[in-house]
């Protein structure tokens, strides 16, 4: 019989993953290297055209990672000094980095108890000075869009999703990535759609951003002659872009294996914590399995000595981060956020988790706050 120090439910199992698609990933590396086209070649168009057509945009850009998907798009709408970006507090970093590496400052707002930005703080915190909303989809939970776009229509503010964590989720049958103006995704291999290494895209319907954005993402250069203007070397590589591909392929039986194991979940820890159910109309991608608990650091020792690998994301919000000290935040400031980083707590989910494995991880929740 397993043991709790023997059993072991790591947080994720990437390798076990690359695994089912092995064959498929080596041929198209093989094709790759074959091909002795490895920067911006067919892979990276052809993938581009699959992942628009898979979100129902127009057109999408490949680049180096989730950040610089972000930090283009921001530099591409031309921010000043002054110019504020409002986003949510308490999400990765780099929702708000990059609003300051493009020159501006962000603005954040208050949260709902879905953990996604609440449209009326949103309002509130808009100015004079307000240029964009960046909504995050946290989780693979999808923002409250149509509020958050009312907003902008009435201040023509530009949105830009953060869909980092949100590939193939859904609002009243809309995907993520074709609500705002622009969406940035990340490819990072801890998303459900993921390069094996890095890798970042932006969608749009806007030809012009995506223009400016095609060569935004090659130092400013048009063609090899000339620099229209100073930028950085942010390129998707064509060999992750062709395992990109493969994945794409997959990403939807994927994602239904999260969901399934998602509600496996929200059935049997129901009562025990808060559990991420769905919202009228909305498609949850469950990128990250996260409970909101009671006694949550004890909660995440005890899973930790038995062997369960659970993580907090994230623990310190982005507005109280030493980085944002001078923006003058203080702990009183979104009360929402502060409830909810304080109980949040990551459980291991992903294909291929076993039945076994999850059983395991509910009964150790389940057993500490004292239930069978």
């Amino acid at each position: 019989m397993t043991t709790a120090t023997t059993f072991q439910v790591p947080y994720s199992a990437l390798g076990r993953q690359a695994g089912t698609i092995k064959t498929d990933l080596l041929a198209a590396v093989d094709s790759v290297l074959d091909s002795g086209r490895y920067i911006l070649g067919p892979n990276v168009k052809a993938f581009e055209q699959e992942f628009a057509a898979y979100c129902g945009s127009r057109l999408a850009c490949g680049v180096s990672n989730g950040t610089s998907a972000l930090h283009l798009t921001l530099r591409a709408i031309g921010l000043k000094p002054g110019d504020e970006v409002i986003t949510a507090p308490n999400s990765f970093v780099a929702s708000a980095s990059t609003t300051v590496l493009a020159g501006g400052r962000p603005v954040f707002a208050d949260v709902l108890d879905d953990m996604n930005l609440d449209p009326a703080s949103v309002e509130a915190a808009v100015t004079p000075r307000t240029r964009a909303i960046v909504p995050v989809h946290l989780t693979g939970r999808p923002a409250r869009m149509p509020e958050i776009l009312d907003v902008a229509k009435r201040h023509n503010l530009f949105v830009l999703e953060d869909a980092a964590q949100a590939v193939g989720a859904t609002l009243n049958g809309r995907r993520v990535g074709h609500w705002g103006d622009a969406a940035a995704f990340s490819l990072h291999p801890l998303k459900n759609l993921h390069a094996y290494g890095d890798g970042g895209i932006v969608t749009s319907d806007d030809q012009t951003l995506m223009q400016h954005l095609d060569v935004a993402r090659s130092h400013g250069l048009p063609n090899r002659d000339t620099l229209a203007f100073w930028s950085f070397n942010s390129r998707l590589d064509e060999l992750q872009a062709a395992m990109l591909r493969v994945q794409l392929r997959h990403l939807e039986a994927w994602t239904e294996e999260r969901r399934r194991l998602a509600f496996r979940y929200n059935e049997r820890l129901r009562g025990c914590v808060i559990v991420p159910d769905e919202g009228a109309g909305e498609r949850h991608v469950y990128q990250t399995y996260m409970i909101q608990a009671e006694r949550r650091d004890d909660l995440k020792r005890h899973l930790v000595e038995n062997g369960v690998e659970a993580l907090v994301h994230y623990a310190t919000p982005i507005h109280l981060q030493p980085a944002a000290r001078d923006f003058g935040y203080t702990e009183r400031d979104f009360p929402m956020c502060k409830r909810v980083v304080d109980r949040i707590l990551s459980l291991p989910l992903y294909p291929g988790l076993t039945g076994e494995q999850q059983d395991r991880v509910c009964e150790l929740v389940v057993a500490f706050y004292g239930g069978k």
